[in-house]
């Protein structure tokens, strides 16, 4: 480890922005081989005016975060499973693939030049780590770079909203489709999250700071939240939608497991919008806000309440507390998720 005193940072008061810390990496992509790697001080990129991410959008990315324990260890959480998403990622655009040996590498590399930058146990606050990769070498026809760049940036962040753990409204948009079928929407990629920020800024503009998707081919399905899995309570059931549309979430597989632990039973599966009604409490869920319990669901004239409508619903609290148990060593590691930084 570094060894460097921490930044001087109101880490109880951080928001969900990006702060520079000492260090990103980087690896390049040419002759049909990764380079080794270098871990860089400047947080600006310099690339070919021609390359393909910038105009046919072919990059990819990861979401993940470190934390410091309860007894000072530092320990990012299931990075093993962002690696494989990766992988499917760059396959489905055509990316070279990053083998999760070199992934894993490259996170255990970055965050230990980084470790002052780990927000101190207690505080709320965690160091987020972006992957990502992107298509660089020059060309103006559509098709596959040729060559490419991995690079890993992290920052200190606070909640992902800043009321933190409480209960938001969401509208239904129907105006909008979140992806289409047989098309991108089960990836992490940019272009996902730009076609969502149309509909995304028209539930704002109306007050609702959460939007939620239906399935674009019928609009009979909840698909999920514009940045979030949608996870619910029904009766003894921890129930969330099933699409081939739908962005797998870590977090979500990961609630679904404790789900279980707790004495739940889970079902994945096409969740209709009929069902809403039936629904005892409802989460988004990701891992910058791990779950953002929702009150309320407006639906045209419509308006789905959950519980009192109020408050967080009781088995989506625990299954909150229970992960962030996990992630800061509260509690048992139980299925060995925490991947220590040595």
């Amino acid at each position: 480890m570094s060894g460097k005193e921490k930044p001087n940072l109101k880490w109880e008061e951080l928001s969900f922005g990006y702060i520079k810390p000492d260090f990103n990496i980087r690896y390049h992509y040419a002759n049909g081989a990764w380079d080794e790697g270098k871990l860089v001080e400047d947080d600006i990129i310099n690339m070919h005016i021609a390359a393909p991410c910038l105009h046919y959008g072919q990059e990819v990315f990861e979401g993940m975060k470190a934390f410091e324990t309860k007894d000072k260890k530092i320990v990012v959480f299931r990075p093993d499973q962002n690696a494989k998403r990766m992988q499917l990622s760059c396959d489905r655009l055509y990316i070279p693939q990053i083998s999760e040996e070199m992934f894993l590498d490259a996170v255990q590399k970055v965050v230990r030049a980084n470790e002052r930058f780990v927000p101190p146990y207690g505080t709320g606050a965690s160091l987020y780590i972006r992957p990502l990769v992107i298509g660089t070498g020059a060309r103006i026809g559509v098709g596959p770079a040729d060559e490419y760049d991995f690079i890993i940036l992290v920052t200190p962040v606070g909640p992902y909203y800043k009321g933190g753990f409480k209960p938001v409204e969401a509208l239904i948009v129907e105006q909008f489709d979140r992806a289409a079928p047989q098309g991108i929407g089960n990836i992490k990629t940019g272009a996902n999250y730009a076609a969502g920020l149309a509909g995304d800024q028209f539930a704002k503009k109306k007050g609702f700071p959460v939007v939620l998707y239906l399935d674009s081919k019928e609009h009979k399905y909840i698909d999920e939240f514009g940045t979030s899995n949608f996870i619910s309570i029904k009766g003894d059931t921890y129930l969330t939608p099933q699409s081939d549309s739908i962005l797998a979430s870590i977090i979500n597989d990961s609630l679904g497991v404790l789900a279980v632990d707790m004495g739940l039973k889970l079902e994945r599966r096409p969740v209709p919008i009929t069902e809403l009604s039936e629904l005892d409490e409802v989460g988004a869920v990701g891992t910058a806000a791990v779950i953002t319990p929702v009150s309320k669901i407006h639906h045209g004239e419509k308006v789905y309440v959950f519980g009192d409508g109020e408050t967080p619903g009781q088995n989506i609290t625990k299954l909150y507390n229970k992960l962030l148990a996990v992630q800061y060593g509260e509690c048992e590691d139980a299925h060995n998720w925490l991947f220590e930084i040595k």
